[in-house]
């Protein structure tokens, strides 16, 4: 007794088609799964057994063969419980067999037969096509809204064996879950925090202004209590509004990592990542057997924010700078080589050295020199050349503390941000793979970030004084750009020009 039925899983951040093979034979009772199997897909023989017989459905007392094709991928997760008991219930005859192969089903069982959520929905549903013959998707009614974003085939949600058994007998209907993307993307385009909770701090603002108009990462110097954290929790409210292609692409990424918030049908807003400082390097970049994201790409079109600098181990930061660069992570492992996009803006912090307060007018700092420059020496040169702005945020005033007046609001900083992006956008508009200023590789700045004599005299002086690198002038003709883009000049200034060393300033106080 030969029955099939489809499922799909994933491949780093794309999908392929499962087919669920199922053989029965009249020999001893026994479960055999290949295909790769992991141990979540193995251990699916215990709960497949328990959820057929307590849907009031026969478990055959015979040696089952379950085969996961194409047999030469590692197969993982839960997801396949529900197509495998369906098989084999379909193998038995219990089940007519005419629509089994007519839907691509996923969910894991639990042992009474109910249907629960699995990882992964989205980029399995958007890679359903609706004329390769598939009428549907079967999917944990938990997962429907998720499913239904794509947009590809009928999206059935079910909660239990039974009803999923019913619906393909043709016994009982389930209506197809669907949505309107636009409405979904409008509702969950809200952010919790807001920029006029920030009291004082308006040179650290408008430095965080630019690296959201630019796209340029960010270092914040200052001691504890300066707001630094504050402000950083708020960066992805002042980046340019997400479009719904870029919600998608990161919807994915945390659809396979398992991190949609329960319900949610999609990323609307600019993910905000925060990983402590004792993040492992498969944490930060991603890894596993079968390689998953890790914060990174989780970040990916959004901010990732790294607090306490200094205390991250020094060859986890230098794993960043090639996603950095690159805006993606490869990840190789014996089965398998995985990409997964990493398009993010890198926002830091840290104090000026281990007690916090050098510099503080208003606290004594008790660290040496020597211990100074081993605390900043923990970051490296490259790391500090790859991150544009550097801003010094200072212990906030008591009369900014105590005033009744508000800053301005995310709102109005995003207005500006998107108009800035809108000038890149039109800029860039023939060049690949360049959608702001901080993507500028070296012959886009010479033909973008054209600078007068005396800016270009300017920025010569700032070079020799403080021993800048060639990357960090690079840097700041993007920055000086960004500046000029959102006073809405088609050329770079002088003035431009002053406000990007000066965001470079620290290389000279805390580095050199």
């Amino acid at each position: 007794m030969l029955s099939k039925t489809l499922s799909s899983a994933t491949l780093g951040v794309e999908a392929y088609t499962v087919e669920v093979e199922t053989d029965i034979q009249q020999q001893l009772p026994l479960f055999i799964t290949v295909g790769l199997p992991d141990g979540a897909v193995r251990e699916s023989k215990e709960r497949v057994t328990a959820a057929i017989k307590n849907s009031d459905f026969v478990f055959p007392a015979k040696k089952i063969t379950v085969n996961l094709a194409p047999a030469d991928i590692k197969k993982e997760g839960s997801a396949f419980d529900l197509p495998i008991a369906v098989a084999i219930l379909s193998a038995t005859g219990q089940i007519l067999r005419d629509r089994c192969d007519d839907f691509v089903m996923l969910g894991e069982l639990s042992l009474d037969g109910a249907v629960r959520a699995v990882p992964g929905v989205l980029p399995m549903a958007m890679h359903l096509k609706p004329n390769n013959g598939v009428k549907g998707l079967l999917v944990p009614h938990e997962n429907a809204r998720e499913a239904a974003i794509a947009g590809t085939v009928p999206v059935y949600p079910v909660h239990s064996l039974k009803q999923a058994i019913h619906f393909l007998e043709d016994v009982s209907t389930i209506e197809p879950f669907t949505i309107n993307i636009e409405d979904v993307f409008e509702q969950a385009r809200r952010y919790l925090v807001d920029f006029s909770d920030v009291k004082g701090q308006e040179s650290a603002k408008r430095a965080l202004e630019v690296s959201a108009a630019g796209g340029h990462n960010i270092i914040m110097i200052g001691p504890p209590g300066s707001g630094k954290t504050m402000l950083a929790r708020r960066v992805s409210t002042i980046l340019p509004d997400m479009t719904v292609a870029e919600a998608l692409e990161t919807t994915k990424i945390h659809s396979v990592a398992g991190r949609l918030a329960k319900g949610a049908g999609m990323v609307a807003t600019r993910p905000f990542r925060a990983p402590h400082h004792t993040v492992s390097y498969a944490g930060l970049v991603g890894g596993g057997s079968i390689p998953k994201p890790g914060e990174v790409s989780l970040a990916h079109h959004g901010v990732l924010f790294l607090d306490e600098l200094p205390e991250f181990k020094k060859d986890i930061l230098e794993m960043l700078r090639q996603p950095m660069e690159d805006h993606h992570v490869t990840i190789s492992r014996a089965i398998t080589t995985l990409t997964y996009p990493a398009r993010f803006t890198l926002v830091a912090a840290m104090n000026p050295c281990p007690c916090g307060y050098h510099g503080d007018p208003t606290h004594e700092c008790n660290c040496s020199s020597a211990e100074i420059q081993r605390y900043m020496s923990r970051i490296s040169g490259p790391l500090m050349d790859r991150i544009d702005i550097h801003i010094t945020v200072p212990s906030v005033k008591f009369k900014d503390l105590s005033g009744e007046s508000k800053g301005e609001t995310s709102e109005a900083i995003r207005h500006r941000v998107n108009e800035a992006r809108q000038r890149q956008l039109y800029r860039f508009k023939d060049e690949k793979g360049i959608f702001s200023n901080a993507q500028m590789e070296s012959r886009d700045i010479r033909r973008f970030c054209v600078i007068d004599e005396k800016s270009q005299a300017l920025l010569g002086l700032a070079i020799k004084k403080q021993g800048l690198s060639a990357r960090a002038y690079d840097r700041i003709l993007k920055v000086s750009r960004t500046i000029a883009d959102l006073a809405g000049s088609d050329t770079i200034e002088m003035g431009h020009v002053a406000e990007a060393v000066h965001y470079r300033s620290l290389d000279r106080h805390l580095w050199l």
